[in-house]
């Protein structure tokens, strides 16, 4: 029986991906329930909390396995941001690169889509967001401050999704 060392490169990659699609599957599965039983204020909380404590971890484990520097600024942080769970299954691209902010932008996101094809309106992450990525930006450095550019319930260009401001203070 093989295991996880015997496959190549491709089959990893592949898993990595339906990894990462299992994650956000069971996410959207949870909220939906709490959602569906005490109500969307409700799961948002929920969800807000849940985040608050996996963005902070996911970085970590990020910045451990891929050795990268605490408090290494911006091109830490970017470098970080191409291996969160999200990367393998949405498009994401850094649009403005300095040594003392960048931009984010996910250009496509799964969670979004799927509540399109089920004829739901968009779901309005932005607070959840705010903290995500807060979080996620100050576990890579405590200097770096987060704001959002835009992001559901906000208009957004058809290109993206939302978009994320980080700054070195």
């Amino acid at each position: 029986m093989k295991g996880p060392a015997d496959l190549d490169k491709n089959k990893l990659l592949d898993l990595l991906r339906d990894a990462a699609l299992n994650w956000l599957t069971h996410d959207g599965l949870w909220f939906r329930a709490v959602e569906k039983e005490f109500g969307l204020e409700t799961a948002i909380h929920l969800d807000k909390k849940a985040w608050e404590r996996f963005t902070v971890i996911e970085a970590r484990r990020i910045m451990k396995r891929l050795n990268l520097p605490e408090n290494g600024g911006i091109q830490t942080l970017a470098q970080a941001l191409n291996f969160r769970l999200y990367a393998h299954i949405n498009d994401q691209a850094i649009i403005e690169m300095s040594p003392s902010h960048c931009v984010f932008e996910m250009r496509t996101c799964r969670v979004q889509e799927a509540r399109k094809r089920q004829g739901l309106p968009d779901f309005p992450c932005k607070e959840v967001g705010l903290i995500e990525y807060d979080g996620f930006a100050r576990t890579i450095d405590p200097r770096i401050k987060t704001s959002c550019l835009f992001c559901p319930p906000d208009p957004h260009p058809p290109e993206a999704w939302c978009r994320w401001e980080f700054r070195l203070e």
